[in-house]
């Protein structure tokens, strides 16, 4: 006896018809009746009064049908449950990110999309951009998380968002008085500063030549946190992605002030191996950080 033998039975027995019994289920008059001789006599007992019509069920029968009705209701509970399973996302992301992209920010990020899909983690790693890029080709990681992305030949790069500038500074800094700052008012100060090999540094550098401001590196690091700490401390300003000084700012550890010049922006971009096959979950933790605004 099958799961589709006791829907037979019970969409005869409550619709007290065998035409609209088999109708219901897709089968044929007979194929209808011969299901229901082999039901009665696998049981030994007589289902339906036959004597009447429309059909009534014998004792025997509504004894039947509210059992029938419990299995066939059960069943169908537990293969909706499993569908789901199968339609639920399930699986790993790994990401790389550069430093600076903030852990505060990321952490956020990756709570709410396991809390949209339970089944899904998130495994995130910082490093220094070319072991993003690297980790990328690799494929040991999914996606990449960059600053100034640059595509090539096995390297797709989506743009994701742009990040205001900002000179960061000590409360205590002689430029923290002021509510904005032009590029001439950098010019003599001591700058602690990212690495010279990293792109965010070459823009930096850039953007001081177009503007002949002379300043004076008196640090270098390859991540933002430590910038931020020696700033912190007084070591000297910075010009740094506004969202990832925000804690500090709040916290009164540190000033952010804008900079009047424009195009002072770092652009953020995903990147992918571009033969990379993405599993469900891949493309769907993509699209969540597609979805995610800019500020």
């Amino acid at each position: 006896m099958t799961i589709e033998h006791l829907k037979v039975f019970r969409d005869i027995a409550q619709s007290n018809s065998i035409s609209r019994g088999a109708t219901m289920n897709g089968i044929s008059q007979s194929a209808a009746s011969q299901n229901l001789k082999h039901l009665e006599k696998s049981l030994a007992v007589e289902l339906f009064d036959r004597s009447n019509r429309p059909l009534r069920l014998t004792h025997a029968g509504r004894l039947y049908l509210t059992a029938c009705r419990d299995i066939v209701r059960r069943y169908e509970e537990v293969e909706s449950q499993i569908e789901a399973l199968k339609k639920e996302l399930v699986g790993a992301v790994r990401v790389a990110s550069i430093y600076s992209i903030g852990l505060y920010e990321m952490a956020q990020i990756t709570q709410q999309f396991e809390e949209l899909h339970t089944q899904a983690r998130i495994h995130l790693e910082y490093m220094r951009p070319e072991k993003v890029y690297q980790a990328v080709l690799d494929d040991q990681a999914d996606l990449g998380l960059i600053s100034y992305p640059n595509p090539g030949k096995e390297v797709k790069a989506i743009p994701w968002r742009l990040e205001t500038m900002v000179l960061v500074c000590h409360p205590a800094h002689a430029l923290a008085k002021k509510k904005s700052l032009k590029p001439g008012d950098l010019t003599g100060c001591e700058f602690v500063s990212f690495d010279p090999d990293l792109s965010i540094r070459k823009a930096m550098d850039r953007f001081f030549r177009e503007h002949a401001i002379q300043r004076e590196v008196v640090l270098e690091f390859d991540n933002i946190q430590m910038i931020k700490e020696a700033v912190s401390i007084g070591s000297g300003i910075s010009i740094l992605p506004e969202r990832t000084v925000r804690q500090e700012v709040a916290d009164g550890k540190l000033v952010a002030l804008p900079i009047e010049a424009e195009g002072l922006v770092r652009p953020v971009g995903i990147i992918y191996r571009r033969k990379k096959r993405f599993t469900p979950i891949a493309a769907q933790f993509l699209k969540f950080l597609q979805q995610q605004p800019e500020e």
